[in-house]
């Protein structure tokens, strides 16, 4: 099984055409967080419908999957937390979006939300408790914020992380968790686009500027995962028991 992770495409179209592109060379894509851009000029109602579409197109190209992220809060949901209200369109399209589970052959994807509150953090719980019942050989996690005290978080002054992430990879033991957020760590001499803590492996592809996106191809079967970027390419064995040292500093 082939997955692509990209992860704070922040409404950058040329890089979302690229992915629609990449898309049927994979079994998987994965869009882990933050597809829309607080930052930008024009309205999040307005980039909501156009990255809608473009999720449309993955979806016909091939299996998608797509997380919220911090930058996706469009309003409050029925417990009055902020929420990715736009994604349950999403969803309605087909997509497994968040709080959705999809299995694929062996393989087990948990999209988890990005939780504003007691609520969201109660659900994203009982959803990994319930899929950790169900889980078959490989089990996979979509989470927007790399977990607190892994390279994969580090800005390169700061863990910059969520703390709670760490003790639910512990109870839980997931195969991989794919996740964005903190763009720096893949840049940084101590920072990392891969972590392996204990029996799991953690992949934050960053974020860079250009028509190309940072990306991780993963190859479950193989054992095998690349990030690129536009600072050079590099490959971990996941057959490793620690990660692998890097290579491109």
């Amino acid at each position: 099984m082939r997955l692509l992770l990209v992860a704070d495409l922040h409404y950058s179209l040329p890089q979302f055409d690229w992915v629609v592109a990449q898309a049927p060379e994979f079994d998987l894509v994965v869009l882990a967080g933050d597809q829309l851009d607080i930052a930008s000029a024009v309205p999040l109602e307005a980039q909501s419908v156009v990255i809608l579409k473009y999720l449309q197109l993955l979806h016909g190209a091939g299996r998608v999957v797509v997380s919220s992220g911090n930058h996706d809060l469009t309003g409050p949901d029925a417990a009055g937390e902020q929420s990715a209200l736009w994604l349950a369109d999403a969803r309605g399209a087909g997509i497994p979006t968040d709080g959705d589970s999809l299995v694929i052959d062996d393989t087990l994807v948990t999209v988890c939300p990005w939780w504003d509150g007691p609520t969201g953090r109660a659900a994203l719980e009982e959803q990994l408790s319930a899929d950790f019942a169900i889980r078959p050989a490989r089990w996979v996690w979509v989470y927007h914020w790399p977990p607190f005290g892994s390279p994969t978080c580090w800005t390169g002054r700061r863990h910059y992380g969520d703390t709670d992430l760490p003790g639910w990879i512990e109870e839980y033991r997931p195969d991989v968790v794919l996740t964005g957020h903190v763009h720096e760590p893949p840049f940084k001499p101590e920072g990392a686009w891969a972590d392996r803590i204990g029996d799991t492996w953690v992949f934050n592809p960053g974020r860079q500027i250009g028509p190309v996106p940072t990306h991780v191809a993963i190859d479950l079967d193989e054992r095998t995962a690349m990030w690129w970027s536009l600072m050079g390419s590099e490959t971990f064995d996941l057959s490793s028991l620690t990660t692998p040292a890097r290579t491109v500093f």
